[in-house]
């Protein structure tokens, strides 16, 4: 008897915990469903890859690389830009058919355009080894005689064709003098934290992709 109850007992705490697994999984799909509504609603002309679970990350990789559970059955492609409700992550750079790599936007090898919001100066943020260790990134070529301070919002400028127009990068933390003495570069702390996030949105399609001019 004792035997039958802890098999039945057994079976029983299985069924439960699978019900609650599921009661996550399907909390978790509608909540993101709901973050791709409000985005297509504010930017109609995107076009979503399904949400994607970030299932690893690449082992020491200083600029957080990781992989997602969607590839080139989900119409992603080499490039495809990458974000949260909350901004830029980062680039898709590698695909298969289930799965795809994505760098982030500490990467050096990630240059997005962008520009400030109140001042409307323009530049080019990128990443460095050194700003990865502290989660910054570094916005480059800003006009000596801007008036850009900590705290001013830096979005996407569209110009390379990359990444959409006015997605929030994230905010400045510093200015400085470039070596040169020609221009300024400001340190960035992106918005999104793309060591903590475990899911993200893929943007396959959007008004301007593939068509920049630098």
């Amino acid at each position: 008897d004792y035997y039958d109850d802890n098999k039945r007992l057994k079976e029983q705490l299985g069924e439960l915990y699978t019900q609650v697994v599921d009661y996550d999984k399907i909390k978790r799909e509608n909540e993101q469903l709901r973050q791709v509504i409000g985005l297509k609603e504010q930017f109609p002309d995107y076009v979503f890859s399904p949400p994607c679970a970030i299932i690893a990350r690449t082992t020491n990789d200083p600029f957080g690389s990781f992989i997602i559970d969607k590839g080139s059955n989900d119409d992603i492609s080499q490039y495809d830009p990458v974000m949260t409700a909350d901004g830029l992550v980062g680039v898709v750079v590698k695909v298969s058919k289930t799965y795809s790599r994505v760098q982030t936007i500490l990467s050096p090898d990630v240059p997005v355009g962008a520009y400030c919001i109140r001042t409307k100066d323009t530049g080019v943020v990128e990443g460095s080894i050194d700003l990865a260790e502290t989660g910054l990134c570094k916005m480059k070529y800003i006009d000596r005689k801007s008036d850009i301070k900590k705290g001013d919002i830096i979005v996407s400028s569209g110009n390379s064709g990359l990444f959409p127009v006015d997605r929030i990068i994230g905010t400045v933390e510093d200015i400085a003098v470039e070596d040169s003495g020609l221009s300024l570069y400001a340190n960035i702390k992106p918005l999104v934290d793309s060591k903590s996030i475990s899911n993200v949105f893929v943007i396959t399609s959007f008004n301007g992709q593939g068509e920049g001019y630098e």
